[in-house]
C-alpha cells in the first residue's frame, strides 16, 4: 500500500489521504482548507490528483475540514461512491449546501472588492450531484468498496455519525488492516458513545490535534461555564459563543440544560442564531441511535435535551438583526466556530468593544483565523475590514473539545505497540505532532511517522 496525504498533514484542515492498494485508489476524506484566504482558495480549487482516477471515497465525518470540497470532486469528474454513516450523510446534505451559499456570498463580496468576478468553489448543483453518490451503512458492517477491499466503519465518538475507517485487504497472500481514526473523540463525553477500541492493526493513520496537551474534565467545564454565565450576568453583559454548528453547539445547549435543571445559572434567554445549527439540531433528534445512555436517561426524565426554558432558535435574518438591539444579559450561540464567516461576525462586531460582555471560545482555532486572534487576545481585531478594540473579556474552554486530548491519544496509540508496522500522525500542528510522536516513542512504539503533505509513503 502507498499512502499520500494531500491535506490534514502538518496542519488541521483540508483532510485528504489517498490510498493506493491492489491497483485501486481510495480517498479518505475530502476536506476544505481553512485559514489564510489566498492560500486556502488555491488549495481548495486545485485538486492535487485526478478525481477521475479515484475509485472510491470514504468519509469519516461531516465537518467541513473533512467533507467540504467533495462538491469540487464532483465538478472535476469523480463518478464513484461516497461511503459513510447515515447520520454523516444527513449532516452533509445540510452542511455542504450551507458551504455553497457561503461560497456564493464570498464570491460576490470579493468580486465587488476586486472589481472582477471571482467564481465560488462550487454551487448548489454540485452539492446535489455529489449527494447522489452517498452510500450509507451502520457501524460494524463490512462493505466491499472496490474488489477485495473491505471497509468497516466504527464509532469514533467525535461528532454525530463520526467514524473510524477500518480497511481490510489481501496483499502478497496475507491479510492486512489499516485504521484511519478520522477525528478521535473523548471518553465520557455527553451525548455520544465512547470511541471504539480497535484490535491488532498493521497500519494506523491517527489524528493528533491535541497531541501536546490535555483537556480539563468535562465536569469541571460545566462548573466553569456556570461561573462565566453568572459573572457576566452580574455585570449585565452578554455571552457571545462562536460555535461550530455540528456537535459543539449541541454540547453547549445540552450543558446549559443540565445547569438549568440544577438551577446553577440565572434565568436568561439563550439565542441560537444560526440556520445551519437549527437544522443540524433537528438531525440530532433524528439519529438518537447515536446517543449514549446518559442522554437517553435525560430524554426519558426531562424530554427534549435541546430545549431550554428560554431558548430561541433563529433562522430569519431580520430576527438575527434584532439581537443587535438587546440590552439585557443573554447568551448568543452563533456560527461559524473559527469566526471566519457567518452571523457570529455581526455579533462580535457589535459586542467585542464592551467590557461587560464575554466572548466564550469553546473550540480549536486554526492559525490565521479571527478566532485565533481572539484567543491570543490581540488588542485590536479586524471584522468586516474594520479594526475594533477587543475590550470584551475572553474566556477559553477547550474542555468542551470533541477531540481526544494528549493522554487519550497516547493510550489509544499504545494499543498498537506490539502489532502496528507503522503509525502515521496526521491532523495536527507542528508542536502537537512532535510532542505526540515523542510520547508514543517513549511508550514503546518504534515506527511513529509524521505525514508530510504530498509525500507518498509505502507501508
Amino acid at each position: 500500500m502507498k499512502i499520500t496525504s494531500y491535506g490534514g498533514a502538518e496542519n488541521v484542515t483540508g483532510s485528504k489521504h489517498l490510498l493506493e492498494v491492489n491497483g485501486h485508489r481510495i480517498l479518505l476524506d475530502c476536506g476544505m482548507f481553512q485559514g489564510s484566504r489566498k492560500e486556502s482558495d488555491h488549495k481548495n480549487r486545485v485538486m492535487p490528483f485526478d478525481p477521475k482516477q479515484i475509485d472510491a471515497v470514504v468519509l469519516s465525518h461531516a465537518h467541513i475540514d473533512h467533507s467540504g470540497v467533495l462538491p469540487v470532486l464532483a465538478k472535476r469528474g469523480y463518478k464513484g461512491k461516497i461511503y459513510t454513516t447515515c447520520a454523516t450523510r444527513d449532516l452533509c446534505s445540510l452542511m455542504l449546501l450551507d458551504s455553497a451559499n457561503i461560497q456564493a456570498r464570498d464570491a460576490e463580496w470579493l468580486s465587488k472588492k476586486n472589481r472582477a468576478f471571482v467564481p465560488p468553489l462550487y454551487e448548489d448543483t454540485d452539492v446535489y450531484d455529489i449527494m447522489r453518490r452517498f452510500v450509507c451503512f451502520p457501524y460494524g458492517e463490512p462493505v466491499e468498496i472496490v474488489p477485495k477491499v473491505y471497509v468497516t466503519l466504527q464509532d469514533a465518538g467525535h461528532v454525530l455519525g463520526s467514524a473510524m475507517v477500518c480497511i481490510n485487504w489481501q496483499e502478497d497472500g496475507r491479510s492486512r488492516r489499516l485504521v484511519f481514526t478520522g477525528d478521535l473523540g473523548r471518553r465520557n463525553m455527553p451525548i455520544l458513545n465512547d470511541p471504539w477500541q480497535p484490535g491488532p492493526t498493521d497500519i494506523v493513520l491517527m489524528e493528533s490535534t491535541y497531541g501536546d496537551r490535555d483537556h480539563d474534565p468535562i465536569e469541571a467545564m460545566q462548573e466553569e461555564l456556570a461561573r462565566i454565565i453568572r459573572t457576566t450576568y452580574d455585570r449585565r453583559g452578554k455571552i457571545i459563543v462562536p460555535s461550530f454548528a455540528l456537535e459543539r453547539a449541541q454540547e453547549i445547549i445540552y450543558a446549559l440544560k443540565g445547569l438549568e435543571m440544577r438551577d446553577a445559572i440565572p434565568p436568561m434567554p439563550v439565542y441560537v442564531d444560526s440556520p445551519l445549527t437549527v437544522n443540524i439540531t433537528e438531525v440530532f433528534r433524528m439519529h438518537t441511535e447515536c446517543f449514549d445512555a446518559e442522554i437517553q436517561n435525560v430524554m426519558r426524565d426531562a424530554g427534549d435535551p435541546f430545549q431550554l426554558k428560554q431558548i430561541h432558535y433563529i433562522t430569519r435574518l431580520e430576527d438575527s438583526m434584532r439581537l443587535n438591539t438587546l440590552s439585557e444579559p443573554c447568551v448568543i450561540i452563533s456560527a461559524a466556530g473559527m469566526c471566519e464567516h457567518g452571523r457570529i461576525l455581526h455579533h462580535l462586531r457589535n459586542n467585542c468593544e464592551n467590557p461587560k460582555n464575554t466572548i466564550l471560545i469553546v473550540g480549536f482555532q486554526a492559525k490565521n483565523t479571527l478566532g485565533r486572534r481572539i484567543v491570543e487576545r490581540q488588542p485590536r481585531i479586524k471584522i468586516f475590514g474594520v479594526e475594533r478594540e477587543l475590550n470584551a473579556e475572553v474566556k477559553i474552554m477547550n474542555g468542551f473539545s470533541a477531540h481526544a486530548g494528549r493522554s487519550e491519544l497516547v493510550a489509544f496509540g499504545q494499543r498498537f505497540k506490539d502489532c502496528a508496522q507503522s503509525l502515521m500522525l496526521v491532523h495536527g500542528e507542528e508542536k502537537a505532532l512532535t510532542s505526540l510522536q515523542g510520547a508514543l516513542q517513549t511508550a514503546g512504539l518504534s515506527q511513529v511517522l509524521i505525514q508530510k503533505e504530498g509525500e507518498p509513503v509505502s507501508v
